[in-house]
């Protein structure tokens, strides 16, 4: 039978902490959110308490309480993490920890070394690599705090409903307004993406199971291309047809990798290839499990429709830029 755990989550009302506090409501855990409350609301049988952690004694009215585990998902603060260790750590015997494959140095060629720790500095420009050793600092404050009680996860790219980044949503996005639809001709490519609700999963079974470690926590690696074709074959209209543009096209009209406007999501250069390419045996030997590409997709694309297909986007091309780089192909 499961015991029920009294479970701490910093977070709570976007993207992954609102899914593994309903995880964990699901599962049947008394589940404590502590956040602000801007971002919207906590699942339905969630309880918040609003906290801002850019404030001291952030936690003072927590002060007692005591939690089977904590489940962190700090973004990019190393301060505040240590706080929350601080407040939580010695009593707490189960601590989570989202951090992100961002900690690496060499996303070409696979290397497992890691970026120099950085302390926070707001005065600094928020970049991926600072980004990532703001990351390695919080990950050595985690493992100083709570050794042996630590389940540290280096997420890949989260996708699924909610996603607000616009990445993974453009291709079950655009394949289902059919016609032509470019796409990179990377046949080097790989493919990783992890469902923000597997993801959830996983954090909640391993404060159940007391998992501990550091983990690359992504999905299997499959071809840029098979990924591209299994969202098509679940969200694209009759009639639709791919375009492959080679990347030397792609460059010369200047069309951005992976994100941001006027790109062409989840394209990599490759000096970037092995971001997703990382080694996932370990996280899946250890229970972690994930669900079709197409599943993600198709609810992905309900998602999308909710917001609305034509709305401004992060991360894509504009109905324009498309036809630009399909005149230039001729």
């Amino acid at each position: 039978m499961l015991e029920i755990m009294k479970i701490l989550v910093l977070g709570g009302t976007v993207f992954l902490s609102k899914a593994i506090t309903a995880e964990a409501v699901r599962r049947g855990h008394e589940v404590l959110c502590g956040a602000r409350g801007a971002s919207g609301e906590v699942p339905e049988g969630a309880r918040l308490v609003s906290i801002d952690r850019n404030r001291p004694g952030a936690f003072d009215q927590l002060v007692g309480e005591q939690f089977d585990a904590v489940i962190d998902v700090s973004k990019y603060s190393v301060n505040w993490v240590r706080d929350a260790l601080e407040a939580f750590g010695p009593t707490t015997p189960h601590w989570t920890f989202v951090s992100s494959i961002s900690v690496y140095a060499d996303h070409g060629s696979g290397s497992d070394e890691l970026l120099p720790p950085l302390e926070d500095d707001p005065t600094q420009e928020f970049t991926a690599e600072r980004y990532g050793s703001v990351k390695v600092a919080s990950e050595n404050a985690v493992r100083e705090a709570v050794a042996g009680r630590d389940f540290i996860v280096r997420a890949g790219l989260i996708t699924g409903p909610e996603d607000a980044s616009d990445r993974f949503g453009y291709w079950p996005a655009r394949f289902s307004q059919g016609g032509k639809v470019v796409v990179p001709d990377s046949p080097d490519l790989g493919f990783q993406h992890i469902d923000v609700r597997d993801l959830a999963q996983w954090i909640v079974f391993a404060a159940e199971e007391r998992v501990t470690g550091t983990y690359d926590s992504t999905g299997p690696v499959m071809p840029f291309q098979m990924a591209m074709g299994e969202i098509a074959g679940a969200t694209a209209a009759p009639g639709t047809q791919i375009v492959s543009v080679p990347e030397s096209v792609l460059k010369q009209l200047e069309i951005n990798p992976w994100a941001g406007p006027r790109s062409l999501p989840l394209w990599l250069p490759q000096a970037w290839a092995e971001m997703v390419g990382r080694d996932v045996s370990n996280a899946f030997a250890n229970g972690l499990k994930t669900r079709p590409v197409a599943e993600t997709a198709l609810d992905s694309l309900e998602y999308e429709r909710g917001l609305g297909l034509d709305r401004p986007r992060k991360a894509g091309l504009t109905e324009a830029e498309e036809q630009e780089i399909l005149t230039a192909m001729g």
